[in-house]
């Protein structure tokens, strides 16, 4: 399923790169437009992981500067059955994590500084856990190549809205308006395409952490808490296209971002772990 979701993305992504190089410049531009797209493919397929990371100025960490770190990983990347993911470190007072990868083979995971300091040890093993879940999922890959496609869909969206304001090949002149439209559609269908993918694969990925660690009711405390305290201190310089990517938002909420959020209500989220919890209890 989630290789039909990727194939779905790259295809509905590319149409709009290449509908708004179509429109911006005509048969050259739908020209220009495909080859970068075909490019963009190719490079979020196999690049998208270190441009993440890269992006989110995540740098690999020693096992000698964080063994309990380590230690944690190790043990849940066992108990979940796949590869020890390599681990990196986001030097950020705002916590948050992700996880990234085109497979569990060349999957990685990032934590901030912040989320270390605030939460304790089985709040910590949880959030990794809920990071491993995507590893575990294989939904890392559709979420690191649409924060990348995301963005390429923004770049090229602007791009058409100035080189669009000449003539095409035709000598027809484009409509100023429409373009500045398109490049104000063409964003915001790209979110709306990652929401949709998105939101559904973070209550997989909880449901999935809280039974890797074995502990749900510690997911949803750190939940709680990382919410909270990354709304006090977000992340200024957090990328929006990588937004989809954290276990929440890295940003502050408002009207706008709550309707293009590419994650579901935190409450939700941690009603559905209680829920799990209960009935755990229960069987």
């Amino acid at each position: 399923m989630n290789t039909l979701k990727t194939i779905v993305l790259l295809g509905l992504l590319s149409a709009l790169m290449i509908a708004v190089g179509g429109i911006a410049g005509g048969k050259s531009g739908l020209i220009l437009a495909f080859f970068f797209a075909l490019a963009t493919n190719i490079f979020a397929y196999w690049f998208s992981a270190p441009m993440a990371l890269r992006m989110s100025n995540a740098q690999p960490i020693a096992r000698e500067q964080a063994p309990d770190l380590y230690r944690i990983v190790e043990h849940l990347a066992t108990e979940a059955k796949i590869p020890m993911p390599t681990v990196h470190f986001i030097p950020s007072d705002s916590p948050n994590a992700f996880a990234t990868g085109r497979d569990p083979e060349h999957s990685a995971i990032a934590v901030t500084r912040g989320i270390l300091d605030l939460l304790d040890a089985g709040e910590l093993e949880a959030v990794l856990a809920h990071e491993l879940g995507h590893v575990r999922n294989r939904d890392i890959l559709i979420s690191s190549i649409a924060a990348v496609l995301a963005a390429c869909v923004t770049t090229v969206a602007h791009w058409g809205m100035y080189l669009g304001a000449g003539e095409d090949d035709r000598g027809n002149r484009a409509n100023p308006i429409f373009l500045l439209l398109m490049a104000i559609a063409a964003p915001i269908a790209a979110s709306m395409i990652n929401l949709a993918i998105s939101r559904s694969r973070e209550y997989e990925a909880d449901a999935t952490g809280a039974r890797i660690c074995g502990h749900p009711l510690a997911l949803a405390s750190a939940l709680a808490k990382i919410e909270a305290q990354a709304q006090q201190i977000p992340m200024y310089d957090a990328n929006p296209a990588l937004s989809s990517l954290y276990i929440v938002k890295p940003v502050r909420n408002n009207w706008m971002m709550n309707l293009f959020s590419t994650h579901p209500p935190i409450p939700e989220r941690i009603k559905r772990l209680q829920e799990m919890n209960y009935l755990g209890k229960s069987d």
